[in-house]
């Protein structure tokens, strides 16, 4: 039921964990450096009472047990290499396209 409402925030959600240098350079292309309507919803795990069941969840769910995990409609896009890889190539914007965000 928690995942169902996060879902529903944007079409971008980005599950992350403060402290996590990956998750905060996944969080920085995404937000700075690209603008995405409506903007990603960020789900920091280590602060949500529900982190750990969530992360379990995504695991399962995304076969991505570990942080961030990028969702676009509900699927996993990656983590932070996938996201550093697809902008350093020029092609993340086509790919959240064809996601289905915009």
């Amino acid at each position: 039921t928690e995942l169902t409402s996060i879902l529903r925030r944007s079409p971008i959600i980005i599950f992350s964990k403060s402290y996590c240098p990956h998750s905060a350079a996944a969080k920085h292309i995404l937000l700075a450096l690209y603008t995405l309507t409506p903007p990603p919803y960020i789900v920091e795990l280590d602060q949500d009472p529900h982190g750990q069941e969530l992360q379990a969840f995504l695991k399962e769910k995304t076969g991505r047990g570990t942080v961030p995990n990028v969702l676009v409609n509900g699927r996993s896009l990656g983590g932070g290499d996938e996201v550093k890889g697809l902008h350093g190539e020029g092609k993340l914007e086509g790919v959240l396209k064809r996601m289905g965000g915009k």
